[in-house]
């Protein structure tokens, strides 16, 4: 196959079935790490964004992206890696996070502590069950941390609590459930 005979849309569908190495059920377009895909004459050039910097599944995920391409007969192929804009879990797809869910990783969550409003050395409705000593209370309350409130992807019990900032990879945090009582990774916001 010629490269001019193939669309981006085409190379986009594509790429949509690379899946990330650390989350197999995700892939590479719907994690938001495929950030741009364009043709410069028969070279197809692919934009990537890691999730952090230094992530170790990066030159996997750069190898699987030439693999499927070259597969689909793309023989020119150039990796390039953007780190500016940093990779933010608003570009992952609604569809990915459904399929993070569903793998038993609780997606990145939207919803934090309204902490507007609150005065130093009060304590208010926003402490109660944060689960925080007096001195984290004392950050939210100051607006220095403002703290997710992430449901459990096995029960969507919001009843949880965080038990290491990471989890099995840099990009997520163990966290448990103190309903059903089963551990989790949450993927973090970035």
């Amino acid at each position: 196959m010629q490269a001019a005979a193939v669309s981006t849309e085409q190379v986009w569908a594509w790429l949509g079935e690379v899946s990330d190495p650390e989350i197999p059920v995700i892939s590479v377009v719907d994690l938001g790490i495929v950030r741009a895909v364009e043709f410069n004459g028969a070279e197809c050039v692919v934009t990537i964004t890691p999730t952090y910097s230094g992530c170790p599944a990066m030159q996997v995920i750069a190898d699987a992206v030439t693999d499927a391409l070259h597969a689909h007969g793309v023989r020119q192929v150039r990796l390039v890696n953007q780190l500016s804009p940093a990779w933010t879990t608003d570009w992952m797809s609604a569809e990915g996070k459904v399929k993070l869910k569903g793998y038993g990783i609780a997606p990145p969550a939207q919803q934090v502590i309204d902490i507007s409003g609150l005065r130093s050395g009060s304590r208010g409705a926003a402490d109660a069950g944060t689960g925080l000593a007096d001195d984290a209370r004392y950050s939210v309350r100051r607006g220095a941390l403002a703290l997710p409130t992430v449901a459990c992807p096995v029960c969507g019990s919001t009843h949880t609590e965080i038990t290491s900032q990471f989890g099995s990879t840099p990009c997520k945090a163990l966290y448990k459930c103190l309903d059903c009582r089963e551990p989790f990774d949450y993927f973090k916001c970035h």
